[in-house]
């Protein structure tokens, strides 16, 4: 009974920067924790980063930490993903995910959007 919409993907050159925003709208106030992940082909998809609703902690791997930075807006229900310095590594479907218990975000989240599709070209 939650929905999220992940929107800001598309095309950008090497070097550039997207921030993707997700949205979630129904039942979104038993929501503890919302996030991204990311997923190319022939790659397990990946654990960006994940933000508390309340309190704003952030978890992240080292691996995105520097240029994936997650924010929130809980007034408007939406987590953003800022993504600097892009390179072709980075091109891959974005997921947003949400989840109920914040100890579920990295490994089974509750909810997930349809994806955006970012590209990177040079």
């Amino acid at each position: 009974q939650v929905q999220l919409v992940e929107s800001g993907g598309g095309l950008v050159q090497a070097g550039g920067s997207l921030k993707l925003s997700c949205t979630a709208s129904g039942r979104t106030s038993g929501l503890s924790a919302m996030g991204w992940f990311r997923q190319t082909p022939g790659k397990e998809r990946e654990f960006v980063a994940a933000i508390r609703r309340i309190g704003g902690n952030i978890y992240q791997p080292d691996s995105f930490k520097g240029r994936f930075t997650i924010s929130k807006d809980n007034a408007k229900d939406t987590v953003y993903l800022q993504i600097n310095a892009m390179n072709a590594e980075d091109t891959a479907v974005y997921y947003c995910a949400a989840t109920r218990n914040i100890v579920q975000i990295v490994t089974t989240p509750d909810y997930w959007g349809q994806g955006t599709q970012v590209t990177v070209s040079s």
